[in-house]
């Protein structure tokens, strides 16, 4: 089993980094972008056949280390 996690900054917190790429688009010419987000995604490849025992476990792991949870959230997909 796979377990993606999706990382990303909280709304209302700076993205300097997201702001770069928006800027980069306009200067070339890629027209119709409103607003960039940049994010991280983790894939984690897990030993575990319950899919609640793997979501459990996802969970602790981004809640304790993966994910800095004052200015980010994030998203689990377990495959």
């Amino acid at each position: 089993m796979k377990a993606i996690v999706n990382i990303f900054l909280k709304e209302g917190v700076l993205d300097p980094q997201g702001k770069a790429i928006h800027h980069a688009l306009d200067a070339m010419n890629f027209e119709g972008v409103e607003d960039v987000r940049m994010g991280k995604q983790i894939v984690l490849k897990l030993t575990s056949t319950s899919r609640d025992d793997a979501l459990q476990e996802v969970e602790k792991m981004a809640e304790d280390i993966l994910a800095n949870t004052v200015i980010e959230d994030y998203t689990i997909e377990l495959i």
